[in-house]
């Protein structure tokens, strides 16, 4: 049996290693506020991915502290390759939890991210249908536009 997942892909002019670069440490300028991209939208202020193998995914609510909630962990840390993070908000429950893979392949001048959402059949009708159709399409969004905005620096 097929295991179920949400696959978004975007193109973007930069080479798979700054794609990643930006897509990880500049997560927080990217990443816009709405309602449904936060755990809790009146105390957000960003989101973060620690730079490592075990690492956290979180969504900061101090700028100064560093306090926050954790969305997941970080698998894997392949710069400039791919990204593995667990997903593990509160309304997304699973066991093991589901998980979020960003691949990055460089097609000519451009580099193709991929983002999957691996896991799907492991949660609740409920938390399922949360997530949505239209799951990660803003986010992969966001990301292409910043890349696209912030030239090739």
């Amino acid at each position: 049996m097929t295991e179920a997942a949400i696959v978004r892909t975007v193109f973007v002019d930069v080479e798979p290693h700054l794609a990643f670069e930006i897509f990880t440490h500049e997560i927080g300028e990217w990443w816009h506020s709405a309602d449904y991209s936060w755990q809790n939208p009146a105390r957000a202020v960003g989101m973060i991915l620690e730079p490592f193998a075990g690492g956290r995914w979180l969504e900061v609510w101090d700028a100064t502290t560093g306090e926050g909630t954790t969305w997941g962990h970080v698998v894997a840390w392949e710069p400039g390759r791919r990204l593995v993070v667990t997903y593990e908000v509160p309304d997304c429950p699973a066991e093991p939890p589901t998980q979020l893979e960003i691949t990055f392949e460089r097609l000519g001048n451009r580099t193709q991210v991929t983002l999957t959402h691996s896991g799907l059949d492991r949660l609740a009708p409920a938390a399922r249908a949360l997530l949505g159709d239209h799951a990660w399409t803003p986010l992969v969004t966001w990301y292409r536009q910043h890349v696209e905005r912030r030239g090739h620096a």
